[in-house]
């Protein structure tokens, strides 16, 4: 069938019109070696059970390094066989060891879940005599005590790990003094603030370890990104080895990038992504081929299903008719297991995902992935991409181009996509934010020892929580002595700790249906906002942020809302000037302060504006860092920007602004949702017209010293995509069309080359 399907693509030219490049890369035959001698005779007789008589070669290095003793990352490509690389050498072990024990951390409940299974098909249908267990908030109580007590290998996540496991870890006391390996997959989500989090668990479970006698292994496993190793050593805080030849066999594929039509050629402006991936995603369906669609945003992901669904509503199969599905953060637990399950029993055809379906999870076979826009980051797409294939079929990704400057760049640079290495992934596990709230959960499950690692990283944060009075220093080390149980009150993945629960009350029930981190649920959940969830449409009757709850009704609407967000800056301080920028680009701290004051009605299907409402809530506020770019004397823009109206400068220098950051997710790994912009003709603090690119976390997340180190690139690449596009005046895949009530008229694109050309001459 897929043959079929490529080969129609590939004579089809009303496709090839808007295909900008077709990367073929033809199957490859494995490399294997036999399993290893030393193997124990019982782990060897439930490989052959399942049908495994020799190792990928990856896998067979992998257990050298283990063997020798060495921490090692694996980095491979999707489906090639990552997880034996762990599995082989900890089941080896505590078959051998009645006593060891193993730790398997995954990023997600639903790859904790995904691995039971594996280790459960291995385990069981080998009769070996261990037992696998995971331990999440999904547990139940009535099992912890056994699983703590019987588990050879716990499966659990960083959030669990950092607020159920290490503040109790005397009721773990067998566990930790027999620990030999620590398991982590998926290494390449461990970035940013998130990553920072999880490096300062890693610190705290070592030191816990430490305390019981252990001194446990390290196995990492990765998709593919730039700096694997560079990576792994900063989470764990130890030399490792690496292994990144892959040794499996592929299956062919084919990746296209894909550039919608233009609908208005004058005004730039492309058929929208959401159109685009919704029609070759019912053109595929309609054959009988399964189906994944990433989308960039919650919305999104709930536009597409809907309206899929409803080109497909007279469409039927064999089977009765096609199921699609949407899946994302927010639905419960029991409904992400319903689809997951779906999706492996072929029961689902098609599903829309945000990033949340980018890991391996298991999800059966799917012969082709559509990515909705580009999601920041070359690793991210090859990982989206990887989702279609089966074993060795051939399969089909399609990147669908969003009109956004850095989507265009992607298509018309196709070098940049498959020519080079994916990017580098960065943590900064000294980020004052994040080690202030980690130091405090460290404290509370040992005393803290002045040589120790921890503490020296944290430096004056020590004495301020003595002189906070949570910590006191007695017995030469310094003790909790707060009544409060910090890891409760520190969320690894958001700057909020808090969630806002979703009720449904149609029909006088309240049944709970979701949850959002606050910030988000500011601006979607206001009141009158239209939510969407598994193709139910509701109105949000209110929102109540003090409570963290949001009451919602279901409602049949033909729009959907868009929050407007108003943000304004201040500078706190100021660094030094930034190497190799001319003394033209500082770093500093900010306060970021931001808030939806108005919605925007848009209308489904045409997506025109129908309408406006106000937004009544409280403004967020936030201290992060940022690249501060004033336009000081001596600046190459300082006399240039007076040649213009006074009236277009405010605007010019925004849309200055927002093209540099819209090439920034090329250079960096993070997307353009982690990075804030925010531009002014006077900044009260510089007192001249200043640029800010600031990090989108508390504390920053590491992006601001990332755009700082390659700005001139940055504005080499802005300046290219500005000269490379093809539209008159400025339009949505640039610096965007010209705004009347900007009170000038003049032409966006050119001004903007101009200042750009100005500046990189310097």
């Amino acid at each position: 069938m897929m043959s079929g399907l490529i080969e129609g693509l590939e004579n089809d030219t009303s496709f090839l019109r808007f295909v900008s490049h077709w990367e073929r890369l033809p199957a490859t035959e494995g490399v294997t070696v036999p399993l290893p001698v030393s193997l124990d005779p019982r782990l060897k007789a439930a490989l052959l059970n399942r049908g495994i008589r020799e190792l990928y070669s990856h896998q067979a290095e992998a257990w050298s390094h283990v063997q020798a003793g060495k921490n090692v990352v694996v980095v491979t490509p999707t489906a090639s066989g990552k997880t034996l690389t762990y599995n082989l050498p900890v089941l080896d072990t505590l078959l051998t060891d009645s006593s060891a024990r193993a730790l398997y951390l995954f990023p997600t409940k639903a790859l904790s879940q995904d691995q039971q299974a594996e280790l459960d098909e291995t385990i069981q249908g080998g009769g070996l005599p261990l037992a696998a267990m995971t331990y999440d908030g999904d547990t139940p109580r009535s099992l912890r005590s056994s699983l703590r007590s019987r588990g050879r290998i716990v499966i659990t996540n960083p959030d669990m790990l950092h607020a159920g496991v290490l503040p109790n870890h005397t009721r773990w006391v067998q566990f930790f003094q027999n620990l030999r390996y620590i398991v982590i997959d998926e290494l390449h989500i461990y970035r940013g603030i998130f990553g920072s989090h999880v490096a300062n668990v890693i610190r705290r479970l070592k030191r816990v370890a430490r305390f019981y006698g252990a001194d446990p292994q390290f196995i990492l496993c990765s998709a593919t990104i730039g700096n694997p190793r560079e990576l792994a050593r900063a989470l764990i805080g130890e030399p490792l080895e690496l292994v990144d030849t892959n040794g499996a066999p592929r299956g062919e594929k084919h990746l296209v990038l894909y550039n919608p039509p233009l609908v208005d050629s004058l005004q730039g402006i492309r058929q929208g992504v959401v159109q685009a991936s919704t029609g070759l995603a019912l053109r595929f369906l309609r054959k009988g081929v399964k189906t994944i669609v990433f989308t960039r945003s919650r919305q999104n992901t709930e536009l597409v299903a809907d309206y899929i669904r409803r080109g497909l509503a007279n469409f039927f199969t064999r089977n009765g008719g096609v199921r699609i599905e949407s899946y994302r953060g927010g639905y419960l637990p029991s409904e992400r297991r319903e689809i997951e399950r779906g999706l492996r029993d072929g029961s689902i055809q098609g599903v829309v995902s945000t990033n949340a379906l980018e890991l391996g999870i298991d999800i059966g076979g799917l012969d082709v992935s559509i990515l909705g826009g580009f999601p920041g980051t070359v690793a991210a797409a090859l990982q989206q991409a990887g989702r279609a294939g089966r074993r060795q079929e051939p399969s089909l990704a399609v990147l669908v181009a969003s009109a956004a400057p850095v989507d265009q760049y992607v298509v018309e640079h196709p070098d940049y996509f498959f020519g080079r290495s994916p990017e580098s992934a960065w943590v900064n596990p000294d980020n004052p934010y994040v080690l202030m709230d980690q130091l405090k959960c460290a404290a509370f499950e040992l005393p803290l020892d002045p040589g120790e690692q921890l503490v020296q990283s944290a430096g004056d944060f020590v004495a301020l929580l003595e002189e906070s009075g949570v910590i006191r220093w007695t017995g030469g080390a310094w003790h909790w002595s707060d009544q409060s149980y910090p890891a409760e009150g520190v969320s690894l993945r958001s700057a909020s700790s808090d969630n806002v629960v979703i009720i449904d009350t149609t029909g006088g029930q309240n049944q709970v249906i979701g949850e959002m981190d606050r910030p988000s649920a500011k601006e979607l959940l206001f009141d009158r906002a239209v939510y969407f969830h598994r193709g139910t449409q509701y109105l949000v009757q209110r929102l109540d942020v003090e409570n963290r709850t949001c009451l919602v009704e279901q409602h049949q609407a033909e729009y959907f809302t868009d929050a407007l967000v108003k943000v304004d800056l201040k500078v706190l301080s100021r660094d030094e000037a930034c190497a190799g920028t001319g003394g033209t680009v500082l770093l500093g701290d900010v306060l970021v302060r931001s808030v939806a004051s108005k919605f925007k009605k848009i209308r489904l299907g045409t997506h025109e504006n129908v309408g406006y409402g106000d937004i009544f809530l409280p403004e967020e506020q936030m201290h992060t860092r940022a690249v501060l770019i004033p336009l000081l004397p001596g600046h190459p823009l300082e006399g240039l920007l007076e040649e213009f109206p006074s009236e277009a400068r405010a605007a010019l220098l925004l849309r200055l602004a927002r093209m540099i950051r819209a090439v920034a997710p090329v250079f960096l790994m993070a997307s353009l949702q982690d990075m804030g912009v925010h531009a002014t003709p006077r900044d009260p603090h510089f007192g001249v017209a200043a640029i800010f690119f600031y990090d989108r976390y508390p504390g920053g997340s590491g992006l601001a010293q990332g755009i700082a180190d390659g700005f001139p690139r940055l504005l080499s690449a802005a300046l290219e995509r500005v000269s490379a596009c093809g539209c008159s005046s400025g339009c949505p895949s640039c610096v965007g069309p010209l705004d009347p009530q900007e009170g000038w008229e003049g032409n966006p694109r050119q001004a903007v080359k101009v200042l750009l050309e100005r500046w990189l001459c310097g």
